[in-house]
């Protein structure tokens, strides 16, 4: 059989395909719906210090090519979720990434502190790139320094694996890439949405009350996987890619960019068997490619370009 595992560190998977963070809430919500036992690992929704009601309504707004969303973080907050979500969430049959949510570098050295001290947590992913929440004129996921900080800190508080969670909204995301490499990171998540929004005609009135949103679906794919490979040029960590997959076609596209593995989250409202169909189609594709393993497909795509020529402009 195909060997479809893959290793982040101490973060071990049975495949490569992981559900992003927010589309399956803390996980055990969607048990009978989604074939978790089929996935690499569930990264759980985004956990703030104090409990966050998020953003008022409408929140969701679906577009011509994917999913506008403006949920703002809600979540009920550290306290609650180690004491009543995560024990629920440990049911699950796959690996548990938390997700930190932090307003500074002090806050997300406490989350990473105490969700990464929990045996249930195998991994911690650094929110830093939510464009759903208030943040300053330069967001903390657009500058380098801001960005270092923030991981040293968290770096400081577990030796268990280090995501961080890029943004696409940024003039230059090598900056930040190699600046969360400098601070520890031991992998990138490549990338979080891409700010958007619609307006009701009929109330002449932005349709999402947050005014923006986070875009999200088919329409991401080639934004963020041009980010992939950009940063696989800059950086020597493993890459994850997210943005935009619903087929095993996309997963090998992240692949060949140079990225590790893969999180899936806005083709599980269309399709909650996608994470499962796409474990078994990228066994499939392996079988007629002659692979014996996943990772025979990361970076296939850049094999004879120059990273210096990969990242000029055009």
């Amino acid at each position: 059989m195909p060997d479809l595992s893959i290793e982040i560190g101490t973060l071990r998977l049975r495949n490569p395909v992981m559900l992003a963070s927010g589309t399956t809430g803390y996980g055990n919500e969607y048990a009978a719906l989604v074939d978790l036992a089929s996935v690499g690992a569930v990264v759980l929704k985004t956990v703030t210090l104090e409990p966050c009601e998020g953003n008022a309504p409408p929140r969701l707004r679906e577009t011509e090519a994917g999913l506008l969303n403006a949920i703002g973080l809600e979540n009920v907050g550290l306290s609650e979720f180690l004491d009543r979500k995560l024990p629920e969430s440990a049911k699950i049959p796959a690996p548990l990434v938390a997700s930190a949510g932090g307003r500074d570098a002090g806050e997300f050295a406490e989350l990473t502190r105490e969700l990464a001290s929990r045996n249930e947590i195998a991994a911690v992913e650094l929110n830093i790139s939510c464009p759903n929440v208030r943040r300053a004129r330069v967001p903390l996921w657009a500058d380098p320094d801001r960005v270092a900080e923030t991981v040293a800190a968290a770096r400081a508080e577990t030796d268990k694996p280090l995501l961080v969670k890029l943004s696409p909204n940024v003039a230059d995301v090598v900056s930040v890439a190699e600046a969360a490499e400098r601070a520890g990171a031991d992998a990138l998540v490549v990338a979080n949405t891409l700010t958007g929004m619609r307006i009701d005609v009929e109330k002449r009135a932005p349709a999402l009350g947050n005014v923006t949103g986070g875009l999200s679906g088919p329409a991401l794919l080639p934004v963020n996987l041009a980010l992939v490979w950009t940063v696989s040029s800059a950086v020597s960590l493993p890459l994850i890619g997210c943005g935009g997959i619903s087929a095993a076609s996309h997963v090998l596209e992240y692949l060949m960019a140079g990225a590790t593995a893969v999180q899936v989250g806005t083709a599980l409202f269309a399709d909650p068997s996608a994470p499962a169909r796409l474990a078994s189609d990228l066994s499939g594709r392996m079988s007629e490619d002659g692979f014996d393993s996943i990772a025979r497909y990361v970076g296939l795509a850049r094999k004879g370009v120059d990273p210096a020529e990969a990242l000029k402009e055009n």
